[in-house]
């Protein structure tokens, strides 16, 4: 007898006392690994759907592990009969664009660039002083640190080139899905290891990179404020309780920094690189509005606009933004990871195998597209708000998410057991709701009504895939005419992009977050109640709004 194991769909039956590791790599599955199988690097962090209880107790290594997470090389299977069901972390193969579109001054190459490395022939600058002398390429490295997907991308300094881009899943998953999850896990666990964990898969990816490490002379790092602080080895703490500042922010209010930005030696982060590479951290706008939140403005420019501009970038913690040149207000919005697959039965990120359109047919069959175009696995984000749109449109869920034929789940695909819960659509409704919520408060503030919005940017890689009409038809997004629905991508690594080369934009966006006033939704009477209207489905405004 021997049990079976699959790992990212691949399976065959292997004997007790066989590594998962050892497994994996025998069905073709390349794992991840710099330590040779010793349990140090942590890169090759399996996560376990099914079947924990067929493998060798966790290891000393392991016991900080959280859920269904493993190292492969660690975890050895125990039984004789039986299946285990697991995948590796993506590294690279995640549904990303390569760059962020529909921006109002262009993409980072028509940026002019202000680089904070420069040469002088064969001498190369950092702020007019000598640091190296050397005739070959100057490459920077833009990093977006996102709750759920890491985005790399490496540009010439020179030219502003774009030379690659990568992304790979946050391995800090193994602490918990949301931000609040990895404060507490790094709280209880010393060591820094999400901040070890990180630096070593994002090491790794940039080695990958087609660029010599050592032509590498600067890094511009953003993500929110756990992620951007993680990466730094700060402490995060204090953003996981009242009044949820970064330690950078208190400090700032302290008349003890000057900004919010951070800046270290790539060396000390453990970062490939010229002996002299930097790393710069975006800054902050406030609370758990952080630095992505803040790249995103130094893509989209809502500060330069005239017109009224809102900004949402769906996600784990959705950052809004409403205002004009002359005005800006802020918010986040604690939505989780309903939209991103997580803690949804059949949802996955937005990778091969997942389902990412969905249209029902007059009897009710569900036509899918997978990414890929393989066998479908699970639903994504942009698969979930089609499927929810579509049970709404057809009537067969009701404004309050219940099934109309008093069932508890919908099946998408019966072949593969890809269904929809009620459950799940619970879920899913109180990540709206937050989004929603959010968005309305911020509206009452300003002194406006959604119908006033000009424009509207969806922001991050869920907003670039969402089909507008079915967001607006479940009250994702305002119901407003398609022309000033505007999805530009991943508006934060575009900023970033822009930070790494142009010093004068760094300067510019330090100054622009200090303007920016935080609404702060837990604290507004009125947020339950804005809640638990968003919780129901249907078009957020009246048809006389849109028309106004």
């Amino acid at each position: 007898m021997a049990a079976t194991l699959s790992i990212n769909s691949r399976s065959a039956a292997f004997a007790s006392g066989v590594t998962v590791f050892d497994a994996a790599e025998s069905l073709g599955v390349a794992v991840p690994s710099s330590c040779r199988k010793q349990g140090k690097c942590r890169e090759c962090l399996v996560e376990i759907c099914h079947g924990m209880e067929l493998l060798s107790p966790r290891t000393p290594e392991e016991l900080p592990l959280q859920g269904g997470f493993r190292l492969a090389c660690r975890s050895t299977i125990a039984a004789s009969d039986g299946r285990i069901d697991g995948r590796l972390l993506r590294r690279g193969g995640l549904r990303i664009e390569d760059s962020a579109r529909n921006l109002p001054g262009g993409d980072a190459s028509r940026v002019p660039l202000d680089p904070p490395v420069v040469r002088d022939g064969d001498r190369i600058l950092r702020d007019g002083a000598e640091i190296a002398r050397d005739a070959g390429p100057l490459h920077g490295v833009a990093i977006d640190v996102g709750t759920t997907t890491v985005v790399v991308r490496a540009h010439d300094l020179e030219t502003g080139a774009l030379l690659a881009t990568v992304a790979f899943e946050n391995p800090q998953r193994f602490g918990g899905t949301d931000v609040l999850a990895r404060v507490q896990f790094d709280t209880d666990n010393p060591g820094r290891l999400l901040q070890r964990t990180l630096l070593g898969y994002v090491a790794r990816a940039v080695r990958e990179l087609p660029v010599v490490p050592t032509s590498i002379f600067e890094y511009a790092v953003a993500g929110n404020s756990t992620m951007r602080d993680l990466f730094f080895g700060l402490d995060v703490r204090p953003i996981g309780q009242r009044p949820y500042r970064s330690t950078t922010e208190q400090e700032l209010r302290d008349g003890r920094r000057a900004t919010t930005a951070l800046d270290a030696p790539a060396a000390a982060l453990r970062l490939p690189g010229h002996p002299a590479a930097r790393v710069y951290g975006l800054p902050l706008v406030s609370g758990h509005v952080g630095a992505d939140a803040a790249a995103t403005l130094l893509a989209l420019e809502p500060h330069r606009s005239n017109r009224l501009v809102a900004i949402m970038d769906l996600g784990t913690n959705t950052e809004l933004f409403l205002g004009h040149r002359g005005r800006l207000l802020c918010a986040s919005c604690p939505a989780g990871p309903a939209f991103e697959g997580r803690g949804i039965t059949c949802g996955m990120p937005a990778f091969d195998g997942a389902i990412a359109r969905v249209r029902l047919g007059d009897s009710g069959e569900a036509h899918c597209k997978v990414i890929g175009d393989g066998p479908p696995a699970g639903l994504c984000g942009s698969g979930l708000v089609d499927l929810l749109a579509e049970l709404f449109r057809t009537e067969r869920i009701n404004r309050f998410g219940r099934f109309e034929d008093g069932s508890n789940a919908f099946v998408a695909d019966a072949a593969h057991r890809i269904l929809l819960h009620e459950s799940d659509i619970n879920e899913l409704a109180q990540a709206k709701a937050a989004n929603v919520a959010g968005l309305q408060i911020l509206l009452r503030q300003f002194g406006c009504v959604a119908a006033d919005i000009e424009c509207f940017y969806l922001a991050g890689g869920f907003g670039q895939h969402l089909d507008a009409v079915a967001a607006r038809r479940i009250g994702l997004i305002p119901n407003l005419p398609d022309g000033r629905i505007v999805p530009v991508g991943n508006a934060a690594i575009e900023g970033t992009t822009r930070a790494l080369l142009s010093v004068g934009r760094r300067r510019e966006l330090e100054q622009l977050v200090a303007s920016i006033r935080h609404v702060e939704l837990e604290s507004d009477p009125e947020f339950f109640d804005q809640f638990v209207s968003g919780c129901q489905f249907g078009p957020l405004d009246t048809p006389e709004e849109v028309s106004a």
